[in-house]
């Protein structure tokens, strides 16, 4: 498999939606709600996605899509060559901010990562990775990351999941967020993870996501020496729903063994 010649075409698709959605920006958006009022989808979500969607069935045909807008496969396994696509992470922030929100392509081969690329369209960063050839912001080198202690660290964290909750035991994180020296939140798991990967956030943990939220996130930051699981440590599930956690590897080690053992996630 050529995996340059299909990453060169998947950066080529991911400017070309990028530049789709800017040009979205004067134009009046049909915002509809999916699961929930804050659960939120735009007419331009969907273009883009039937866009990539589109794009890959011309160009290889025999590849799987699954895509957040449902425009893909149904998929029961990651046999194959699997395109996993969130066409606008952030859409919240899309609506409300116009920025703040990526796309997010992830390639897979057999359940393996081998391409990962976001998008950070109103920045113009392109984050991307071919498994064992290193990352790059656009086409610059991101650097491995570093190791950092709990108490040094900024953590990417829903202030939801500090609260009372039905997905976790918020006094299992009330202590981490103390013992950290920062907390931050975008509102984008796609950005979060590429944070990780750059060093401008330390972790980020999340309760609940998709596989496209995180399918592009985990081949970059994997590339540079971070570690990707849920938040039991496990290996994630590319099929369903699952927890998040990355982070530098000692950060993860000591964030699952002094806060996390004891949950139930």
């Amino acid at each position: 498999m050529k995996w340059e010649d299909i990453n060169a075409h998947a950066k080529q698709w991911v400017k070309e939606a990028g530049e789709r959605i800017r040009l979205s920006f004067d134009t009046t958006l049909n915002i509809q709600t999916k699961t929930n009022a804050n659960d939120l989808v735009t007419n331009i979500d969907k273009e883009i996605e039937q866009f990539f969607i589109k794009k890959i069935r011309e160009v290889y045909p025999e590849h799987k899509i699954m895509g957040e807008e449902g425009f893909g496969d149904e998929l029961r396994s990651l046999d194959g060559i699997v395109w996993l696509i969130d066409p606008i992470d952030g859409t919240m922030n899309f609506i409300h901010q116009q920025r703040n929100f990526a796309i997010s392509l992830g390639v897979y081969e057999n359940g393996i990562g081998k391409i990962g690329l976001i998008y950070d369209v109103v920045h113009d960063e392109l984050y991307h990775a071919i498994r064992g050839k290193g990352a790059y912001i656009n086409e610059k080198p991101i650097a491995p990351v570093k190791e950092t202690t709990v108490k040094e660290s900024i953590i990417a964290l829903n202030a939801t999941w500090v609260m009372e909750n039905h997905r976790i035991d918020h006094n299992l994180m009330i202590p981490l967020v103390k013992d950290v020296r920062g907390t931050r939140s975008y509102g984008t798991a796609a950005l979060e993870m590429v944070f990780v990967a750059t060093g401008r956030v330390d972790a980020y943990l999340s309760m609940r996501l998709s596989p496209w939220d995180f399918a592009a996130g985990t081949v970059i930051v994997e590339e540079l020496g971070g570690v990707v699981t849920n938040l039991r440590g496990e290996k994630l599930d590319f099929l369903s729903k699952d927890s998040l956690f990355a982070a530098n590897p000692s950060l993860h080690q000591s964030i699952l063994k002094d806060y996390l053992k004891d949950g139930k996630f």
